[in-house]
Parts: C-alpha cells; sequence; structure tokens
C-alpha cells in the first residue's frame, strides 16, 4: 500500500535532511591558477606582509611631507630632484630634507620620504628643482607596509568559494599550491518505463529523459560532477541494485521520477534499501515538488525528486545544492537576488511555500517580475525564466504592485 505524504516545511526539511549528512568529499592539491570555483579546504594565512614595502599610487614626486607644508599655487615650495625610482629596485639613496625623487605608481617609497606628491601639482623649475604647488600630509599618496594583510593573519577562509580576487590573493602571497575539497560526485538516475534517451524518438505515451541532463548542468554550475546512471525502468530490484553501485562511487545519489505517492512509487523503498537512516522526508509544502524524498544513506545525501522537469530543477536548487555544500564545507553566499513589483493577483494556499517562475523588467526605476503560468512538465516555462519568486507560507497571495524577493536563475 502506498504512503500518504506528511509534508514538511521547506526549512524543517532541509534541517533534518542536512542534519543527517555526515560524508565528506575529503581534499586534494592543486596548483593555485587552477582553483577557480573550487572551495578552499584548508585556510590560508598569510605568512608575510602586503604590500612588503611602501609604495606610491600615483605618479609624482617622493617627498618628506614637512617639507611642503604651507605650499601652494601663489607661494610653491622648492624641492631639489635627487633622480628617480626606478621600477623593481630600491631607491639608490634615502631623501635629504628639501629633496624629492621622481617616482610611478607602485615604485618603492625612497628611504626618508613619507608621502608622494602628485605630478598634477609640480612643475619645473630648473634641471635638478621642481615647485611643489600643493602641502601633502605624511602617508598622503602611497600604500604603508601591511597595508592590506599582516603576517599570520587569515586571509581566505576555510570553506570559501576561490574567485579572482582570492586566486590574485595567493599569488601575491607567492602560494602556487592550494589545498581545496574535491568536487563532489553526484550519481543521477532516471526512472519509468515511459521513459526513454533524448536521441530516440518517442512513441504515444513516451517522454525523453529531461531530468538527468538538466540535473547535471545545474551540478556542474554549483561546482559538482554529475555521473548519470542511466534510465531504470520500473522494478523495485533493478533500481536498489543500479541506485546501490552508483551510490558507492559517488558523493550523493538523485532519483528522478517515481516519488509520488502511487502504486509505483518504488524510489521511497529503494532509497530505505540503500543504508540507515533512509528516508526522512516523504513530502514537502512547496510547490512545485511536494511529494519529494529526502534522505541519508551511510551518510551520504539521497535525494528523490518528482519527475516533472520543472519541479525537479526546483527542488534540487533547495535541497541538493545545500547538501552539496555541506559536502565540500562551502560556506555558501547568499543567492543573486532582486526586489520587484509582482505585474498580476498571484494566489497561494497558506502554509505552503509557492515558487513561479518569472521574466524581469526595468521599468521606472524598479524591477517587474511578470509571473509565467504553467504545469510543472513544461520546461520551457524555466527556459524563458529570469527567475523564481517565492510566496512566503504565512501569505495567501500577491497583489499586484506588491513587492517580493525573486532569486535569480
Amino acid at each position: 500500500m502506498p504512503e500518504f505524504l506528511r509534508l514538511e516545511s521547506p526549512p524543517e526539511a532541509a534541517r533534518r535532511f542536512l542534519s543527517e549528512i555526515t560524508h565528506r568529499t575529503g581534499a586534494e592539491v592543486i596548483p593555485s591558477g587552477q582553483a577557480a570555483e573550487r572551495v578552499l579546504a584548508v585556510a590560508v594565512i598569510a605568512s608575510e606582509p602586503l604590500p612588503a614595502f611602501a609604495r606610491s599610487t600615483v605618479d609624482g614626486y617622493a617627498v618628506r611631507a614637512r617639507d611642503t607644508h604651507g605650499a601652494g599655487d601663489s607661494l610653491p615650495a622648492y624641492l631639489r630632484l635627487a633622480g628617480e625610482v626606478r621600477m623593481g629596485v630600491e631607491a639608490e639613496r634615502p631623501i635629504q630634507p628639501r629633496e624629492c625623487a621622481l617616482i610611478h605608481t607602485g615604485g618603492m617609497l625612497p628611504p626618508g620620504a613619507d608621502a608622494v606628491l602628485m605630478l598634477e601639482y609640480a612643475q619645473a623649475a630648473g634641471a635638478d628643482e621642481i615647485e611643489a604647488r600643493r602641502a601633502v600630509a605624511s602617508g598622503e599618496n602611497i600604500v604603508q607596509v601591511g597595508e592590506d594583510i599582516q603576517p599570520g593573519q587569515v586571509v581566505i577562509p576555510s570553506g570559501q568559494m576561490l574567485g579572482p580576487a582570492e586566486i590574485g590573493g595567493l599569488m601575491a602571497l607567492g602560494i602556487a599550491d592550494v589545498e581545496v575539497a574535491r568536487r563532489p560526485v553526484v550519481g543521477i538516475l532516471s526512472s519509468g518505463d515511459e521513459v526513454l534517451p533524448p536521441e530516440e524518438t518517442p512513441r504515444p505515451g513516451q517522454v525523453r529523459d529531461v531530468n538527468s541532463h538538466s540535473l547535471s548542468a545545474l551540478t556542474i554550475q554549483a561546482g559538482g560532477e554529475p555521473r548519470r546512471g542511466g534510465i531504470v525502468r520500473d522494478d523495485i530490484d533493478i533500481l536498489t541494485a543500479v541506485a546501490r553501485d552508483l551510490l558507492a562511487d559517488c558523493d550523493a545519489l538523485v532519483i528522478t521520477a517515481g516519488s509520488s505517492a502511487g502504486a509505483r512509487d518504488l524510489t521511497r523503498e529503494a532509497v530505505n534499501r540503500l543504508g540507515e537512516p533512509g528516508v526522512l522526508v516523504h513530502g514537502v509544502n512547496v510547490r512545485p515538488g511536494k511529494p519529494t524524498i529526502l534522505g541519508v544513506c551511510g551518510g551520504k545525501p539521497v535525494l528523490g525528486l518528482p519527475g516533472n522537469p520543472v519541479s525537479a530543477l526546483v527542488v534540487a536548487r533547495l535541497f541538493l545544492l545545500p547538501a552539496l555544500d555541506a559536502l565540500t564545507g562551502r560556506v555558501a553566499p547568499p543567492s543573486p537576488q532582486v526586489i520587484a513589483r509582482v505585474t498580476l493577483n498571484l494566489a497561494s494556499q497558506a502554509g505552503r511555500e509557492d515558487w513561479i517562475p518569472v521574466t524581469l523588467k526595468w521599468e521606472n526605476g524598479e524591477w517587474l517580475a511578470e509571473p509565467i503560468f504553467s504545469k510543472s512538465n513544461l520546461i520551457f516555462s524555466l527556459v524563458r525564466a529570469d527567475g523564481l519568486l517565492m510566496v512566503a507560507p504565512d501569505s495567501t497571495g500577491l497583489n499586484a504592485g506588491e513587492a517580493a524577493m525573486v532569486h535569480l536563475i
């Protein structure tokens, strides 16, 4: 007999699900230049200050600030030009009182100097003399030793995704190799006698396999590696055997279709056969995606997603992506969002979290969200969408013109 769904709220379902995931992907050391979009496994601690020497932030003249005090257009300060600070080398000698040296952006500040006068405020007064037509303060137009980073400082915490700035920071510190979490491998199975490969022509009653390919793309986008296990027909023993073999080689498993409460509900039983504790949640109070199955088997996350493509992708964003973060230890940043005003009335059921595909349009200084009304088996409703608008469970809907949060996709 099929089990009726006991609906959990999305936050409670996520809490129960994520709290049981104990498996981790492990770590590997790779060249820092190849670590973009990887999750840092061990915090990076600076071994040296940055910058390592005081340097100029402008083109100008290295000076002693006190020698420019009171200088202006009507009463310039006269400084002897003691030479030029060449890039990439130390100054040949210190700056003496009432002296200056030509310096370029990024050049090393010579000893004795404590500021840089911009070229715009200087004028040649002779072969070896300049007029300073503006006073500068000590420290002006320079960066000091260690102003960016001090030795012993945690500069990138573990769990952070490495982006362009982080890669640049690693190179600045001379860190050529870095320890990152291994990419999570996600096994993906499609089930159902009616499902066939996309390259085949469906007969009446058959559908092409959309989910394993769209979920593979989502996995790649999230930094994981998909491993498709093919299409399994509606046989509990075959489904269990294929799922067990796939899960053994993967960090997570996703099974699509077969999650509705009904006579052909095989996914729940298969998940329970894969290991303890098995199914934790069967039914989430969310639309689309109510019949979702969330389980953990041997510490690894296992998800049973609805067969409808829109439902599968929406639910995967809600639960698969946080599971991948748990596997790698990633501290996920907030998802990109915008506030938009809905253009139409949207009805909702109190207690249920609704996710509605919308298109976005910028008009009169604000975003407008145009709902896309379609059923959850129509994948191109998401293709046309710019984001997913959430109607909170404590609401019975939104009125036209009301502002709401849209999660960009």
